[in-house]
């Protein structure tokens, strides 16, 4: 049988894939300037921006979707154009999961999770940051605030669109899709790389107050595709998560910078129902380190068979 793999090393996989990260964070930059001059803003406007201009925050809404394609999805998908000989997209998990189900529990999964990601949320806002952390924090949730101003249906579409489901499906693919498998190929452990990735996806965020709530769902989301095997499955939950911020925070802006005040009883019946669940996930799971990273000639236990 022939090598799916073009590049086996685990190690130089990385490598390509933090150089076309790091590559295309540059040209998006660039890119994300030209729109925005093009689009009225000034030159003293791209460090300073003004959120109550709305051809301001038309632009950058535009930057962002534009940003994400650019900086997640596209050097995934170059990645696996150089890496895998054939099938790219399946062999970063774009396939359908072994059963149905998994898109049910994981809809459970991350409705179930909200009181214990809120409680992490106040945990995180107690440690104290530098100063150019807040000042960051407090840009980027002046700039989620401007984003989501407005309740009328386009507003809503237009929302979910950009801040939800651009998000899920290109983050899935980067983190989970390439990261994650390059992490636990590198550990040879599935929770090793699983935690690891779930660490660089809340750092690449830079939003600190934040690190530990998200932490928490991209070890989530990780044990999903792992125990899945399907990036769908995780672009739902993914999906489900953003869009349900989304709109909570169109209608109550506080949550942006306040998460709210929550029972106990709440926070740890999240936390258990989150873990019982993903618990099950793994019981009807065939998912091991042997079956998948099979990585020099595909054969008959190979999970990513087209």
């Amino acid at each position: 049988m022939r090598s799916y793999l073009r590049i086996k090393s685990p190690w130089a996989q990385l490598g390509l894939f933090f150089g076309l990260v790091g590559v295309s964070i540059l040209l998006t930059s660039f890119l994300s300037a030209f729109i925005l001059l093009a689009r009225g803003a000034s030159i003293s406007q791209l460090s300073n921006m003004d959120f109550s201009d709305p051809k301001i925050i038309g632009a950058m809404k535009v930057v962002q979707a534009i940003s994400t394609i650019t900086i997640f999805f596209v050097p995934a998908l170059v990645f696996a154009l150089i890496t895998f000989q054939f099938n790219q997209l399946f062999f970063l998990g774009a396939h359908k999961p072994e059963k149905n189900s998994y898109y049910l529990l994981a809809l459970l999964i991350m409705f179930a999770s909200f009181p214990f990601v809120s409680w992490l949320g106040d945990l995180n806002q107690q440690i104290p940051l530098a100063k150019w952390m807040v000042d960051m924090e407090n840009e980027a949730s002046k700039q989620m605030e401007a984003f989501l101003k407005g309740n009328s249906a386009k507003d809503i579409v237009i929302n979910l669109l950009i801040v939800a489901a651009l998000p899920a499906i290109c983050e899935e693919f980067c983190f989970r899709g390439v990261l994650q498998r390059i992490m636990i190929h590198i550990f040879r452990n599935p929770w090793a790389g699983i935690i690891v990735t779930a660490m660089l996806f809340s750092a690449f965020h830079m939003q600190f107050e934040g690190f530990f709530p998200r932490m928490f769902l991209g070890i989530v989301l990780g044990a999903l595709f792992w125990y899945s095997g399907s990036l769908w499955v995780n672009i739902v939950a993914h999906f489900f998560y953003n869009g349900a911020q989304v709109i909570a925070v169109m209608y109550y802006p506080k949550m942006v910078n306040e998460n709210p005040s929550l029972p106990w009883l709440l926070v740890i019946a999240s936390g258990i129902i989150v873990f019982a669940l993903l618990w099950l996930i793994r019981k009807k799971s065939n998912s091991t380190f042997a079956r998948i990273y099979e990585f020099e000639e595909l054969n008959e236990r190979n999970q990513f068979i087209a």
